[in-house]
């Protein structure tokens, strides 16, 4: 469980970083790139097949919102990641005998991006 715990956590914050130096850098950013560091973290710990929906989701005032998604699994998101919007990253590894997530915001402003809360760091069992 521990090892799935750390994918997981590395392929959110891959995707994290993914979104703080495309946006410090002022590179256009797309949706599907940031799945695609996500997913690629995942891919490349041998897990690609449990990571079954997309990484994350625009968030708007009534939770999701119309921008871009985080998404190149159930559709090739090419919305741009723009300023002042906030979308998750929630990547989740789900096994036959368990499944494991972690959930992150993003907030991106002008020329930065930050996540918005408390980053998992310890394994909680639901």
């Amino acid at each position: 469980m521990q090892r799935v715990f750390s994918i997981v956590t590395g392929a959110r914050d891959a995707a994290v970083t993914k979104v703080q130096t495309s946006i410090g850098a002022g590179v256009p950013l797309y949706g599907f790139e940031v799945d695609d560091a996500c997913r690629g973290h995942i891919r490349e710990n041998g897990m690609a097949e449990y990571f079954v929906h997309r990484t994350g989701h625009s968030i708007g005032e009534d939770v999701h919102g119309s921008g871009a998604n985080m998404d190149n699994l159930e559709t090739h998101d090419e919305r741009r990641v723009i300023p002042w919007t906030c979308f998750s990253v929630e990547p989740g590894i789900y096994l036959p005998a368990f499944g494991i997530r972690s959930e992150v915001n993003v907030f991106v402003g002008d020329r930065d991006a930050r996540v918005t809360g408390e980053r998992q760091t310890e394994m909680v069992k639901i």
